[in-house]
């Protein structure tokens, strides 16, 4: 057995740094603007939100008067070119939409053109 007086005590915690944690520091508490495109390439953006980025994208481009705009989907088997396909079938302002010259990606991009704004 020990005796009580022999324990050392524990030391006290140490104080709270000021400020925020590094456990929830944003590094971007506000929007970032990201200047627009005419080339949006999906590799770097989860599968989950490429929709949601594409018509996001898309929209953007028509409002700020861009004429033709390329989407990079990749090759692979095909999922992505279909999505983005899929999205521009269903937007009016969509002129039309092709794959890529080969130079400029082939069937791993799509382009995009849109229709003039009515004046």
């Amino acid at each position: 057995m020990t005796d009580a007086s022999s324990r050392k005590p524990k030391p006290a915690p140490s104080p709270a740094p000021e400020g925020p944690s590094s456990d929830n520091l944003d590094p971007f508490p506000e929007p970032v603007a990201i200047p627009l495109e005419d080339v949006l390439d999906l590799h770097s953006v989860p599968p989950r939100d490429a929709k949601g980025v594409v018509e996001e994208y898309l929209h953007e481009c028509y409002r700020q008067n861009f004429a033709a705009v390329r989407i990079i989907h990749g090759r692979g088997i095909g999922v992505q070119r279909e999505m983005v396909r899929q999205v521009l079938s269903k937007l009016d302002f969509v002129e039309s939409f092709a794959d890529a010259p080969m130079e400029a990606g082939g069937w791993g991009a799509t382009v995009i053109t849109f229709r003039r704004h009515p004046k």
